[in-house]
């Protein structure tokens, strides 16, 4: 493995991290998301480079394109959620979920 692959790796390695902490650390909805994106482009990225590595480009891109619609369609959802949430609640607080009950 050259020097190259290493940094991307690590570099890989540093994207997913971030997304996990992001997702760890925080409480408000609209940041959740956030996370989520940074985690889901984090391995989107290593699947493109593992396909690289394999020499099977084409389908990792084809998977790349699948994971940016379900992302895309997981983000929506996650912000409506989030807007609803700061209309009925007043805040983005996760734990304000609980008290949508009817």
């Amino acid at each position: 493995m050259n020097l190259i692959n290493t940094m991307i790796i690590l570099a890989i390695c540093s994207i997913i991290g971030i997304g996990f902490y992001c997702l760890i650390i925080t409480r408000n909805l609209l940041k959740l998301v956030i996370g989520l994106q940074i985690l889901v482009k984090g391995v989107m990225i290593a699947v493109i480079f593992a396909g690289n590595v394999q020499g099977k480009i084409e389908m990792a891109q084809s998977m790349a394109y699948t994971i940016i619609v379900a992302d895309t369609i997981v983000t929506v959802i996650g912000l409506a959620m989030s807007i609803q949430l700061r209309d009925k609640t007043g805040t983005s607080d996760i734990h304000s979920i609980s008290k949508l009950k009817r």
